[in-house]
């Protein structure tokens, strides 16, 4: 295994850019200490994980960087809207990043190889990275054609901030701690793990030529993303769990929506492919 220095790729951390993330980080570990537990805080940075994993596993990564259903345009401006409370940036910066690392994955162009640049790197140094902050258009050409999603790329820490705003207000500084700092905190790092862990830790079906892996843990805290061999044998599936004890929340949310209409063409992996598994 190789590492590269990530200096020596040119690829420094911006740490002065970085102020705000490291700053939330510092604020929820303080804030847990500064204001009064009770139990039900705990649900709160539940559900405020919980739905924004949801934006960021059935939005951000399902629905606009692999285009794995369809839906109507308002319901598309909902799923964007929903994932930038996830404080990930916009649907557009999301989706041509993944879509690079699915092009490159693992070789000496992926921006967050763990096998090349380490975990720390993969995992969240490549994030504090002034080179990546910026959205190649021509990678999300059929995203960029719609006015209201170039808006909220624009203004994507509108959302955020407003939400952050309201819980402070009608919940309370404890709320905003635990559903606001914690929860945010907590989310970042879960999803993380699919850049990182996910291509060091767990077995491969498949033979892909990167080292993408299925982890059943991660596929628990990321609602279905830890089955990342799976989905790099076939990215444009909406179904990361191949099989029905493989565990997808995303996945069962995305049947859910298709139910009642809001979603349709939900792709599934064909059998040719699950055909392929390893012995």
């Amino acid at each position: 295994m190789r590492q590269n220095d990530a200096a020596d790729a040119g690829d420094k951390i911006d740490f002065l850019g970085s102020l705000p993330f490291l700053a939330i980080h510092v604020a929820a570990l303080v804030g847990v200490f500064l204001v009064e537990f009770r139990l039900s805080l705990v649900g709160w940075a539940l559900v405020s994980y919980g739905l924004r994993m949801w934006a960021i596993t059935a939005g951000y990564h399902r629905y606009f960087s692999h285009r794995s259903y369809k839906t109507s345009r308002a319901f598309q401006l909902f799923l964007a809207l929903c994932g930038t409370l996830a404080l990930q940036k916009g649907p557009l910066w999301w989706a041509a990043h993944h879509r690079a690392h699915h092009q490159h994955a693992d070789d000496e162009e992926d921006i967050h190889s763990p096998t090349l640049r380490g975990i720390f790197w993969s995992h969240v140094g490549w994030i504090l990275c002034d080179k990546y902050k910026s959205t190649d258009r021509a990678r999300v050409q059929d995203l960029a054609k719609f006015p209201e999603l170039l808006w909220l790329e624009r203004f994507c820490v509108v959302p955020p901030v407003l939400a952050g705003a309201a819980l402070w207000i009608f919940g309370g500084p404890a709320v905003f701690v635990w559903a606001g700092l914690v929860a945010t905190v907590a989310q970042w790092h879960g999803l993380f793990t699919a850049n990182s862990l996910s291509h060091v830790y767990g077995w491969r079906r498949f033979e892909t030529s990167d080292t993408s892996r299925n982890n059943p843990l991660l596929a628990l805290l990321t609602f279905g993303e830890g089955w990342h061999n799976n989905h790099h044998r076939y990215p444009g599936s909406a179904r990361q769990g191949f099989y029905w004890w493989e565990i997808d929340v995303s996945y069962y949310s995305i049947k859910a929506l298709e139910a009642v209409g809001l979603v349709w063409d939900v792709h599934s992996v064909p059998q040719r492919v699950l055909a392929q598994t390893r012995a």
